[in-house]
């Protein structure tokens, strides 16, 4: 017998086990929350849709036996308001729904989901010393069949995966995939919390999916969307009649996105969202959830002026400490926007207890700087150095996301200031700079190949686009870039330490030049970037002792898009001794304009 205290106390993580449609000896059994309905009916395919009544059987709990009912069938409930109105309601706990625009639950039986990927779940970790390198993709719009439709859960891995390891990404982040009603919505507005979209196949596909994945090394994180819910009256907008699930006071119930708010000092909606995180972890194997909207559950309304939310943060450090205790090597993401401290520090320390946050102002910061003329980059110099002021605060992910390349923003190769060939050349410093900052890696898919039309989830992504010499080059750095950053331990291990990093040149605005070492146990890289498009010769600056390094990567290699040719790369760069500022030793490097060079210490 299910016990039900910890859902009303919102220390329930696997109440989906109860909720819902679940098999009995004969038939199955199907349950609801709905404390102030008068009553509940449930209706479906195994009885020609006439309404059965449920039973209550107290606490807010509607239960029915129906013998007939069977893995397949569609139903629904029609929840009684106490004013007497009858409004057709999914379950919330139902586990599929028919296509939209319709909105039955279907019956499924979990237990024929099936996993092969052991030795995977017992090596997985959190990453925190490995390089992870996420490429987020919208599972619609990725790629898409010649008539324009689809692929299913079943189908994409064949493409997706060998594009995945040839680049090198350690994970693959899904837009969010819980079922929604408005395909342009992404995702972000959901319907049913337990239900992994029919678009692209049933709940065995999409375990089928994730398996291939694990089996060929590639975790898989969901977009989880805990802070709202779409308004849709079918959903759990008004469930019971009254706001159960969002609140009551209309001022608050609604946000910016036109969608309820999700009511945090209710137990019973945190045990919801808790049991429906822990879901696709339990369930499906996925291998972390990012979280989105953070910023609207720890401020009331998103708002830093309003102040801080007592029932979001409480919420917050009860569903990651209760998600880790459950699921030590899943990954937890707050995508969250504002200086809310403490986000990665474990609950018991006083924090939020994620394993990483999104770190906006970087993003901020260096698409700003490359928009700007190289003239006007010394007056903003310290904007692309500031990041590292802050970065030991948190445990930083760098993210390049689907949200800077819609809504008018145009993508990141379109910010890059000037035209032509010269994006393409900022492009790749852009890039040389995030795969050695410290911090894990995101890019929405067709940042890889220079998109030049903003994401449009209708349409696939421009891949002939890689016909074109100056595409298919930079798409060749990139995957360099990725190769360089998995394969190179001094660019992951110990990235949150601040021995990993260390200026060697700061100071020179008026060149636009930076430079920076990472280094680990045993491995050194110096990285040495012109943002300025003009070449400087022998670019001085100083190091602590004495070196000899060889390049490993030249951003304007031929091979590349650039002008410098193999026969006159600077292969070997080697210190001396002789004072430079406040170094003992000093170096010097050609550095063509908008170059990226990365040397080893050997």
């Amino acid at each position: 017998m299910y016990q039900l205290d910890q859902y009303f106390t919102g220390k329930a993580f696997d109440v989906y086990q109860y909720f819902g449609a679940h098999k009995e000896k004969q038939g199955y059994v199907f349950r609801i929350f709905a404390p102030r309905a008068k009553k509940v009916y449930v209706y479906g395919d195994f009885n020609g849709w006439e309404p059965l009544k449920m039973d209550f059987i107290g606490k807010g709990i509607h239960e029915l036996k129906v013998p007939g009912a069977k893995e397949g069938d569609y139903y629904k409930y029609i929840v009684v308001s106490q004013k007497g109105e009858k409004i057709e309601k999914a379950d919330p706990y139902g586990f599929q729904m028919e296509l939209p625009p319709g909105f039955a639950s279907r019956i499924v039986d979990l237990g024929k989901i099936k996993f092969t990927d052991k030795k995977w779940m017992e090596k997985r970790t959190r990453g925190f010393s490995e390089p992870v390198n996420i490429y987020e993709i919208h599972f619609g719009s990725w790629r898409q069949k010649e008539d324009g439709s689809w692929y299913t859960y079943r189908e994409l891995p064949e493409l997706l995966i060998p594009y995945l390891k040839e680049h090198h990404f350690t994970h693959v982040e899904l837009l969010p995939l819980s079922e929604h009603p408005l395909y342009a919505s992404w995702g972000y507005l959901v319907s049913c919390f337990f239900s992994v979209t029919s678009r692209y196949g049933s709940p065995e596909d999409f375990a089928y999916f994730v398996n291939e994945c694990h089996k060929n090394n590639i975790g898989v994180i969901m977009d989880f969307v805990p802070a709202h819910f779409v308004t849709d009256q079918y959903g759990l907008s008004n469930f019971d009649g009254l706001p159960e699930y969002e609140y009551e006071d209309p001022t608050i119930a609604y946000n910016e996105w036109g969608s309820c708010n999700f009511n945090f000092f209710r137990y019973e909606v945190r045990s919801f969202l808790n049991s429906a995180a822990d879901f696709w972890l339990s369930v499906y194997h996925v291998d972390g959830l990012r979280m989105d909207a953070v910023s609207n559950i720890v401020y009331w309304q998103g708002n830093m002026d309003r102040g801080e939310y007592p029932g979001g943060v409480e919420f917050l450090k009860n569903l990651t400490y209760g998600l880790h205790a459950r699921h030590d090597t899943a990954m937890l993401i707050a995508e969250e926007s504002t200086t809310f401290p403490n986000i990665t520090k474990p609950v018991e320390y006083g924090g939020l207890g994620f394993d990483y946050k999104w770190d906006m102002g970087w993003m901020n910061d260096t698409l700003e700087y490359f928009k700007i003329e190289p003239l006007g980059r010394k007056y903003n110099y310290n904007k692309l150095s500031f990041s590292m002021m802050y970065f030991g605060s948190e445990r930083f992910l760098l993210p390049f996301s689907h949200d800077e390349v819609v809504h008018g923003k145009a993508t990141i190769l379109q910010k890059m200031w000037g035209n032509g060939e010269v994006k393409f050349a900022q492009a790749k410093l852009l890039y040389t700079y995030m795969f050695t900052h410290p911090g894990k890696k995101l890019n929405f898919m067709g940042n890889e190949i220079g998109h030049f039309r903003e994401w449009d989830e209708k349409r696939e992504l421009d891949w002939d686009l890689l016909k074109y010499p100056n595409h298919d080059s930079f798409h060749h750095y990139f995957m360099e870039l990725e190769k360089l950053y998995t394969t190179m331990p001094s660019l992951y291990r110990q990235e949150y330490d601040v021995i990993s990093f260390r200026w060697l040149e700061v100071g020179a605005a008026d060149q636009s030049v930076y430079v920076y070492e990472r280094k680990t146990e045993g491995e050194c890289l110096i990285v040495i970037l012109n943002m300025c498009d003009v070449r400087w010769e022998q670019f001085t600056f100083g190091i602590d002792r004495p070196v000899k390094c060889r390049l490993l990567l030249d951003s304007d290699r031929d091979i590349y898009g650039g002008n410098t040719l193999k026969e006159n790369l600077p292969n070997i760069l080697t210190s001396w001794q002789e004072p430079y500022k406040e170094w003992q030793y000093r170096m010097c490097v050609n550095i063509p304009a908008f170059t990226a060079l990365i040397y080893k210490e050997e």
